[in-house]
């Protein structure tokens, strides 16, 4: 059986794999996993071995720092704009904070010797795209993870607060995000109180919706007027290093034995996702 790939815009691409040739392609799929990603699970512990690069399509990885104390902070947010897994070619080879998954999905899912190996030679069967394409997105990703700090430092909760959904919108295909003020307030490093009250301010200026477990964007231009300049630094040196791809660069169709999926999961597809 096979799941067709004729959507340019499918829900099931990452950018990083979509920016390569048809022909890349290719060659490069037969090594991936498409592999289910649930809301908490961990990818990686701090100094843990990377064993796989994970380049996310439909969930939303965090990268977490974890002090001594056990608090948590967030340090950057990965989604269907990039991949975990950069210490690979940065020379670490280990997990220099915790990846854990705040936003259910999917991703794919690459071995680590096979991505070293197309990425050391240069002029393997991605010509060196790849090589570019990943330097261009720890750039971009080292920016989110800077002026993160910054803002965090400098800014006020509901100021974080509006980065935080704009950059989770971002990485998603809807204006509804499923997530607590608990969760946030891990993630920002702040007290749940202070997301509760930075949220009321926001709902009551119309421009979100709150409800037990869900947030729903109402306003979106309205968020990023209230958002400090952190989001746009993030988002102009993004779009600057890595323009959108041509939809020609995708490919037409996937393998399903190839991909991880096994019946079960098959069958809990919708149909706009059996294409």
């Amino acid at each position: 059986m096979m799941v067709l790939m004729t959507d340019p815009n499918s829900l099931w691409q990452n950018y990083l794999l979509d920016f390569l040739s048809a022909a890349n392609y290719e060659c490069f799929f037969p090594d991936l996993e498409l592999v289910p990603m649930s809301l908490g699970d961990v990818l990686y512990e701090s100094g843990d071995e990377v064993r796989y690069a994970y380049f996310p399509t439909t969930c939303i990885v965090s990268l977490v720092y974890v002090m001594e104390s056990g608090a948590p902070a967030e340090i950057a947010v990965v989604g269907d704009d990039g991949m975990i897994g950069i210490s690979l070619f940065m020379g670490g080879g280990a997990m220099p904070n915790r990846a854990v998954v705040r936003s259910a999905g999917y991703a794919y899912r690459l071995r680590a010797p096979l991505l070293m190996q197309e990425f050391s030679r240069f002029g393997g069967y991605c010509n060196g795209v790849l090589h570019d394409l990943l330097l261009r997105y720890t750039q971009a990703l080292l920016t989110q993870i800077a002026q993160t700090a910054a803002c965090n430092r400098h800014h006020f909760v509901d100021q974080q607060l509006c980065r935080w959904l704009l950059l989770s919108l971002d990485r998603l295909h809807s204006n509804e995000l499923v997530t607590t003020h608990e969760l946030i307030a891990n993630m920002l490093g702040v007290r749940r109180e202070s997301i509760t009250e930075a949220a009321g301010k926001l709902q009551q200026a119309k421009l979100i919706s709150c409800r037990r477990g869900h947030i729903t964007v109402l306003d979106r231009p309205g968020l990023e007027a209230r958002a400090c300049e952190c989001y746009q630094v993030i988002k102009t040196e993004s779009d600057r290093l890595l323009p959108s791809p041509q939809p020609a660069s995708l490919v037409s169709h996937i393998p399903l034995q190839k991909c991880g999926l096994v019946k079960s999961e098959l069958l809990s597809l919708r149909p706009e996702q059996m294409r």
